[in-house]
């Protein structure tokens, strides 16, 4: 498997991702309380909490997706709220993946080379360097040789390994992932475990919404834990497992069974000019 280009290292003293203080109210209901959240250059955080617990809206705020009632958020030091200055080619962005049989056929390399797509580069997945670019993301995932099969025949762990190329085709320096291992075997979540270990080896920054660790655990180095939206725990991810009353508080139990979360659903207000989230695999996957 050949590996993608590092990302490269600009800015070097900003964080890719400040959330201070920050609150979200969608319709009556409080959903973020007063969340901090600062990922630094090349770390690997897990993003972790029961469904409910606002995991997904965090990552969907952090994105702009979602309209902040107080605080602030910042990537790459720029306030989402001002969403021409933000430096969305340095992000890659996963969503929750859903049935590829939903989405209109594509090959593999089509999915990932629409990443490269743009508001203002309607035609940048097209042409030899987009080919080129398509084909090294997929080969970073395991899958250039299934460059020209339909995702519709793929197996779930295919279709999110899909996804992370696309998100991958522009060479993002900030990996956000929403419950990546959810839906997929055993097998596909240790793939998925090698591909994420590489990235992150290569200085690629990973947030990842999960419900448990799991296969992910010697990827991941620090954990945050939100309950009722907040943050309840925030550090390296073995003192998670030695905080016993926490956990009792967090009701681990749910965490390590709880179903694949669709949290809020479609009813989530997106902000004006946001990233496009959709709902098929060969449209999904990246920030826009």
């Amino acid at each position: 498997m050949t590996s993608t280009p590092a990302p490269a290292r600009t800015d070097t003293s900003t964080p890719p991702i400040e959330v201070a203080d920050a609150s979200v109210v969608l319709g009556s209901t409080l959903i973020l309380d007063a969340v901090d959240l600062t990922v630094r250059r090349g770390e690997s955080v897990a993003l972790l909490g029961a469904n409910g617990s606002g995991k997904s809206t965090l990552v969907k705020t952090v994105l702009g997706l979602l309209p902040i009632r107080g605080g602030s958020v910042r990537l790459f030091g720029r306030d989402v709220t001002d969403r021409h200055t933000v430096p969305w080619e340095r992000v890659g962005y996963v969503p929750q993946r859903v049935g590829a049989a939903s989405g209109v056929p594509a090959t593999a390399l089509e999915v990932v080379r629409s990443g490269l797509l743009t508001p203002g580069r309607p035609f940048a997945d097209r042409g030899r360097t987009a080919r080129r670019r398509a084909l090294d993301a997929l080969d970073a995932v395991g899958l250039a040789d299934r460059a020209q099969d339909h995702v519709q025949v793929f197996s779930g762990g295919q279709s999110q390994r899909v996804l992370i190329a696309r998100a991958l085709v522009r060479s993002p320096e900030l990996l956000l992932l929403d419950e990546p291992l959810a839906g997929i075997d055993r097998a596909s979540r240790e793939s998925l475990a090698v591909t994420l270990a590489d990235l992150r080896d290569r200085g690629l920054t990973l947030l990842t919404v999960l419900h448990e660790m799991g296969e992910l655990t010697g990827v991941v180095e620090r954990a945050v834990v939100l309950a009722e939206g907040r943050v309840v725990f925030d550090g390296p991810k073995d003192d998670l497992h030695h905080d016993h009353a926490r956990h009792d508080e967090l009701g681990h139990d749910r965490l390590d069974n709880c179903e694949h979360e669709h949290e809020h659903g479609s009813t989530e207000p997106a902000a004006h000019h946001a990233p496009v989230l959709t709902t098929s695999v060969s449209q999904a996957g990246g920030v826009k």
